[in-house]
């Protein structure tokens, strides 16, 4: 876990119980502030104005999580927060401003997380200090051990890129409550062979079709939801501790790791066929590689960082969702151009039936001098879509860079992001940007 940090931090804000430092109290906390350059959407209103660019501040997380070690076997975890607050959306109900208006304001913190866990298997050998070739513990609760990839349970701390694609949370805050579920999960490693499987319930989602051959959100009973992640780990091993994945190392471990994985789901979708109602399943695969390796030019030590992943989503029938990280806009009834199909704002086509490709990588540049502490990371990131519900592809991009001020404890990362502006299922009016400026401490 401190792998990827400044070592001036060494083990955070920990409470040891014991005076062998294995029964402890572990803080962490975080926020990420987001500064943004916007190209919206045609026919946007952004706080009732016609806006083509916006500029704005928000917090895209604020969070906080404890841990408790209260025997070598039993581990309880919390993890609180805030998240997408910009100063026009992300408060709380009721909110009270001039006018009000108050729908940005005073939001309100709920648990992303919260997990019980007790290992029946110990990675690590009690008595002689030897690693076991086969570990396992068994944990239940509101929890992120929801497999299909690396991303999907992508640390929020250490990515590569500023943030992460949307994509990799198949069901964000449709059946699940911010990327979790209630569920019971196993985790462990068979020698390098990392395994993650859960059973979950599904929040109840009840979306009417209103298309013929269109699937929405409309789980009925709401049938077990299933997934799983398999990690072959030929270098470094990694933590499984906490179900975050590490998106950059900074060179601090060798790494290379192919996985799979899945999530699936019986009836987890309705659409309309010939005026009847017809349930769908739910069925997602990927097959995704990690790569952080350091290296050295001369005397300088660099680091290559590289992750790509392929998924397949089946939702049922033409099943499409359109979505904008923080999104200031509402609709223009006023604006008589062609609009964006995926609606105002920064929206655009997520996720859906179909293949999502995205490959990411990232350079860690050498120091300036021996005692610089200050590092540049430039990293580049593609996504192709290929989604049922469009007749044509689309190409994303992002190009960026970390500033790493202490590692992952301190930097300032910016990052410009191209994305297709759809005007119809089979048309594509050029791109719009967003340059974002991210200022993150992590502690």
């Amino acid at each position: 876990m401190k792998a990827q940090y400044a070592p001036e931090y060494n083990e955070g804000l920990k409470i040891n119980l014991n005076d062998k430092d294995d029964y402890y109290i572990r803080f962490m906390l975080w926020n990420q502030i987001w500064a943004r350059a916007t190209e919206q959407n045609p026919g946007t209103l952004v706080n009732g104005t016609p806006q083509d660019r916006s500029f704005d501040i928000g917090a895209r997380r604020l969070r906080m999580l404890a841990m408790a070690q209260l025997s070598p076997r039993f581990m309880i975890m919390t993890h609180f927060g805030i998240n997408s607050q910009t100063f026009v959306g992300g408060g709380a109900a009721g909110s009270g401003g001039t006018g009000n208006y108050g729908a940005g304001k005073k939001p309100g913190m709920f648990f992303h997380d919260f997990t019980s866990e007790y290992t029946l298997f110990p990675a690590v050998n009690a008595y002689t200090g030897q690693r076991n070739k086969f570990s396992m513990t068994l944990g239940a609760g509101i929890h992120y051990w929801m497999g299909l990839s690396r991303m999907t349970m992508a640390s929020t701390t250490n990515f590569l890129t500023l943030d992460s694609p949307g994509f990799n949370f198949p069901n964000v805050d449709q059946s699940d409550q911010f990327v979790r579920m209630f569920g019971i999960f196993a985790k462990g490693k068979v020698d390098k062979l990392e395994y993650r499987v859960s059973v979950n319930k599904p929040f109840a989602t009840n979306l009417v079709p209103q298309e013929e051959n269109v699937a929405v959100d409309n789980n009925g009973s709401s049938k077990p939801y299933v997934g799983g992640y398999f990690e072959y780990q030929f270098l470094d091993q990694e933590s499984n501790t906490l179900p975050f994945k590490v998106g950059s190392y900074l060179g601090q471990k060798r790494v290379f790791n192919i996985g799979v994985g899945f999530n699936a789901q019986q009836d987890g979708t309705m659409s309309l066929q010939n005026g009847q109602y017809k349930s769908h399943n739910i069925a997602i695969m990927s097959g995704d590689m990690f790569i952080d390796l350091p290296f050295n030019v001369g005397s300088k030590d660099m680091s290559l960082t590289s992750y790509t992943v392929a998924y397949r989503y089946d939702y049922g029938p033409n099943y499409i969702r359109h979505s904008g990280t923080m999104n200031l806009g509402s609709n223009d009834p006023h604006y008589d151009g062609p609009r964006s199909i995926s609606g105002p704002g920064n929206a655009r086509p997520m996720m859906g039936t179909g293949d999502i490709y995205y490959s990411q990588a990232g350079l860690l540049l050498p120091r300036l001098g021996e005692q610089d502490k200050v590092r540049l990371q430039p990293f580049v990131a593609y996504t192709r879509k290929n989604l049922e519900a469009l007749q044509k592809g689309g190409d994303y991009w992002d190009f960026g860079s970390n500033l790493l001020i202490q590692q992952h404890n301190a930097k300032v990362s910016f990052q410009y992001s191209l994305r297709p502006n759809y005007i119809a299922t089979d048309r594509i009016d050029g791109n719009r940007g967003e340059f974002i400026v991210q200022f993150q401490t992590f502690l």
